[in-house]
């Protein structure tokens, strides 16, 4: 049974963020916090009439706004055009001097416009987990197409080495063969020197 949606809002860096949502624990997975950000007072449920309207036209869509400004929330929202802390952080001042105090919102009695909203809210949770699923496929494909580049690479120097080390073992084996080969050469010769020189000084005798 699909659950009553509230509105919750937080700041993320240049934005203001505010979903609706079953839970304090849906909003923050669709704000992809990681931490919860309602214990460190930086997350609340939201009592603007308009914010509510707005994220219940959307349920499960996270709407933004540029932090600290007043305007409506959209899904697709600028940056701020006035980064200077110290501005943003007077003119936020100088709006929470004005601002006059909310009245809690009168609850909404329409219960097929709720049971609406809160199957709009799971719908959007289910594109979600389609779309972070394709994403892991798409993840899944590209490590398996790079691990076999990796295979194929250590087969290509794996086979070189084996053929490397076969090459090296032949050549060493014809150099043992050489040295054997220039071993007996100069025995034989000492040999043959031995005997002419013994010729020779019987000749000259």
């Amino acid at each position: 049974m699909a659950r009553k949606l509230n509105t919750y809002q937080t700041s993320l860096g240049f934005f203001d963020l505010a979903v609706a949502a079953p839970s304090m624990k849906a909003a923050l997975e669709a704000w992809g916090a990681d931490s919860n950000l309602f214990h460190q007072g930086a997350a609340k449920q939201s009592e603007d009439p308009d914010v509510i309207a707005a994220t219940m036209a959307a349920p499960g869509v996270v709407l933004k706004r540029p932090v600290g400004s007043s305007g409506p929330f959209k899904e697709h929202a600028e940056l701020p055009t006035n980064l200077a802390g110290d501005n943003i952080s007077k003119e936020a001042g100088g709006r929470s001097v004005r601002r006059k105090p909310q009245t809690q919102p009168e609850p909404v009695t329409d219960q097929a416009a709720e049971r609406k909203a809160a199957v709009a809210f799971e719908k959007e949770q289910e594109r979600r987990k389609r779309e972070r699923a394709k994403e892991e496929a798409v993840q899944r494909k590209e490590r398996e197409r790079r691990q076999k580049a990796i295979d194929k690479a250590q087969s290509a120097l794996d086979a070189a080495r084996r053929a490397h080390e076969k090459n090296a073992s032949d050549i060493q084996a014809q150099l043992e063969a050489l040295e054997e080969r220039s071993q007996a050469e100069e025995a034989r010769w000492e040999t043959e020197r031995t005997r002419l020189e013994a010729a020779l000084r019987r000749a000259r005798g």
